[in-house]
């Protein structure tokens, strides 16, 4: 039997990613996307208050479920914790795309960095890798970085002093780290310019959160 999957999205950026590193592995899946991608500027000018922004998110989830979703995946860090909240309530399961790249880093390391573009990102991961290293029994040290003016580059259209900016700031916090976690999806295209051992070092969050999704979708199906 044919399983569909809910996406929300809050970027364009993710909306051919996923569903292409999905399907590439379940290729009968029905994948619904979701996008809207008002949520992230309004985070960023409300501070990060999810409250603001939930309602219409479980909206969107409910959305899913009234077309046939089983499992829904919440493609973004920034609101990574409204899954918690809304699974209980519409019945079904929540993949969050960084919660498998926590696990990963907290296994990986002690000194653990996260890096983002965005402060409504930062926390949510600093404080996810935080909680799962206290779930695991682990301790960890976290240092979070935030890369000034890469975001602003990107949405004015410059990609490339984005890259440089993000690609900067990322190979001097793989330095002092054992294993560096990238907040957004969209800062992998950087780790490529990277020396091989810095590479290795650095987790993005796509083929942990794939690996996750698979794995509900199977024991859904």
């Amino acid at each position: 039997m044919t399983v569909t999957l809910g996406i929300i999205h809050t970027s364009p950026a993710t909306l051919d990613l996923f569903p292409g590193l999905i399907r590439a592995q379940v290729p009968d899946v029905r994948i619904v996307n979701i996008l809207d991608d008002s949520i992230l500027p309004e985070l960023r000018d409300n501070g990060g208050r999810l409250e603001a922004v939930l309602p219409r998110w479980a909206g969107y989830c409910r959305a899913a479920k009234d077309q046939g979703a089983r499992l829904l995946f919440n493609a973004c860090s920034s609101i990574g914790a409204l899954g918690a909240v809304v699974a209980p309530q519409i019945g079904i399961p929540i993949v969050r795309v960084d919660a498998a790249m926590a696990r990963e880093a907290v296994r990986r390391g002690r000194r653990v960095g996260v890096i983002a573009t965005l402060p409504t990102t930062l926390h949510p991961t600093t404080a996810l890798v935080e909680e799962t290293a206290q779930a695991e029994g682990g301790a960890v040290e976290v240092e979070a970085v935030l890369v000034d003016g890469a975001y602003d580059a990107l949405m004015a259209g410059d990609r490339e002093e984005h890259d440089q900016r993000v690609a900067d700031a990322l190979g001097a916090l793989v330095a002092r780290s054992d294993v560096v976690v990238l907040a957004q999806a969209s800062m992998a295209r950087v780790v490529p310019a990277l020396a091989e051992g810095e590479r290795s070092k650095v987790l993005a969050s796509p083929p942990f959160a794939v690996a996750d999704v698979i794995a509900a979708l199977r024991r859904i199906g």
